[in-house]
């Protein structure tokens, strides 16, 4: 059985996935690009903590997850800046 701070921990994932969906679906799309940059910034953070994480002497668990995270947050600050990139372009003149 789960213990009271899985408990707590499963319950806050459920409500910020609840509060990201409904905040994400009431963008416009004019303000999706400055939103990417942001989420950019937020992933940065992502990596230096997936960096500790996979760095720690904590098991191999939290090494291989450390190393996932690295790994996903990367892809998504590199989409990112791809996106924001193309977005920027459409906007430059010829």
């Amino acid at each position: 059985m789960l213990e009271a701070p899985a408990i707590a921990a499963l319950t806050i994932l459920v409500l910020a996935l609840f509060v990201g969906v409904e905040v994400i679906t009431k963008v416009p799309p004019l303000l999706h690009t400055p939103l990417m940059s942001g989420s950019n910034a937020i992933s940065g953070i992502t990596i230096v903590g997936a960096l500790l994480a996979a760095g720690s002497d904590n098991g191999t668990t939290a090494t291989v997850l450390g190393f996932i995270a690295i790994v996903m947050a990367t892809i998504n600050v590199v989409g990112g800046f791809l996106v924001t990139n193309r977005m920027l372009a459409m906007f430059k003149k010829k």
